[in-house]
């Protein structure tokens, strides 16, 4: 089996290859930390116990950060190994943890890399940040009576049929898995579909409603409102927007600035990746708009000329500060089909938040805050003026939303002390099925 599964990794990587070529030289991707996708990974103090997290993304690595920050002040005895598979998601771990924990590229699951990380790596335990399963990592894992635990467990709409018309071929590697503590119960039951026994499944809530801030005031937030000289004009945020959402975001923007009572309104757009940010910068300087990118008031650590109508948000990591200043928020990905960007940040700060029909990613998010009245969905760019238009212009009626928005957020944590508490338990039963190894 092993080497069916090399195998079938060798012809996916050589289909693949022309894009990662592509991405090579037009994205400047893929340039770095290949002995660490081959497995060599060093860790900081191999004598320590350990364990190993891996979140695939950005959006992981921040989802993990309150489990980081837990199982470093409850389990100080444990070295933490912290993997990313893409270049942004490495490049966060790094801003957070490279002078605290082991941050690597996650190893490619062929046989003898994943063999050669597991020999480095020595883990006692592996937590998998929402789904991220691969064949070898389970079986290696097994084999070596290491307790794998999937966190903050979610399949998705988009993911959970792809894996059930291959059920056969994954029910081995989910039937190995110690533990799943699964967002939903919906996620749970697709887990246990795909083959993971039911006792091993718990549902837990969310971990990103831990990570979600819900103050805003810090000096980082303060400093960003000099820079951009925001002072009582309101600021529409759109953050972690995607392909065409720019352009519909600028056409709205001009709309609403026609409107008296806004004239003074400014807008800053951040997109979700960071390879979009000239794309973003091209059209905005098409407008008719004054605009600064931040990133260069940043890096020189100066403020901008006069008040620019438009600031770009062309950094990685400082989304929750322009969400913290926003009198509205739009929440992108959500107007095209690519499943949606992170609501929770600003309903935890307590923005009106407005986002569209796309939300595949955070189905449950979504949910619970529709429920509740504490966001906003818009179907297309025509609802997405009209209702930008009526929350900037009834206060009452979006300061009312933002505060639904908060409070759903605030009574869905606690899936923080509830995962380390199940990892605690199964590293506990592990310790006990040693001699059996």
């Amino acid at each position: 089996m092993r080497y069916l599964i090399d195998f079938a990794y060798i012809i996916a990587m050589l289909g693949y290859s022309p894009k990662i070529v592509y991405r090579f030289f037009r994205e400047n991707r893929y340039k770095s930390g290949w002995s660490q996708r081959l497995g060599k990974i060093r860790r900081r103090d191999p004598e320590r116990p350990c364990l190993w997290l891996h979140a695939v993304s950005v959006g992981e690595v921040n989802a993990a950060r309150t489990l980081i920050d837990e199982l470093r002040r409850q389990m100080p005895e444990y070295e933490i190994v912290l993997t990313s598979t893409t270049d942004t998601g490495l490049e966060r771990a790094r801003s957070l943890y490279e002078q605290t924990l082991t941050v690597s590229y996650f190893p490619f699951d062929f046989s003898w890399s994943m063999s050669r990380a597991f020999e480095q790596i020595r883990p006692d335990a592996i937590l998998l940040m929402e789904l991220e399963v691969w064949p070898n990592l389970a079986r290696f894992a097994f084999q070596r009576n290491i307790p794998v635990i999937v966190v903050n467990g979610r399949l998705s709409d988009k993911s959970f049929p792809r894996y059930r018309k291959i059920r056969r071929l994954v029910q081995p590697m989910f039937s190995r898995l110690a533990l799943v503590l699964a967002q939903t119960e919906e996620y749970a039951k697709r887990f246990m579909e795909l083959g993971c026994p039911a006792q091993r499944v718990r549902v837990v809530s969310s971990l990103k409603y831990d990570t979600a801030r819900t103050e805003a005031d810090s000096p980082a937030v303060q400093r960003l409102a000099e820079q951009i000289h925001l002072e009582s004009e309101p600021l529409w945020v759109a953050g972690g927007t995607g392909p065409q959402e720019e352009q519909i975001v600028l056409e709205v923007f001009s709309r609403l600035k026609k409107e008296p009572p806004l004239k003074d309104l400014r807008l800053a757009v951040i997109p979700r990746k960071p390879e979009r940010f000239d794309e973003a910068a091209a059209l905005i300087e098409q407008s008719p708009f004054s605009w600064v990118r931040y990133s260069r008031l940043k890096e020189q650590n100066t403020t901008a000329d006069a008040k620019p109508e438009i600031i770009l948000g062309d950094t990685m990591g400082d989304l929750n500060k322009f969400y913290a200043l926003a009198s509205v928020v739009f929440v992108g990905r959500t107007l095209t089909p690519l499943g949606g960007s992170d609501m929770m940040e600003p309903a935890a700060l307590g923005k009106c938040t407005l986002f569209g029909p796309y939300t595949f990613n955070f189905k449950q998010t979504v949910q619970e805050l529709l429920a509740g009245q504490g966001a906003i969905e818009v179907a297309d760019k025509e609802q997405l003026f009209e209702m930008t238009r009526t929350c900037l212009l009834e206060s009452g009626f979006a300061r009312q939303i933002a505060e639904n928005g908060r409070r759903i957020i605030l009574r869905n944590k606690g899936a923080t002390q509830k995962t380390i508490e199940a990892v605690r338990e199964v590293l506990a039963h592990s310790r006990q099925e040693e001699p059996a190894k």
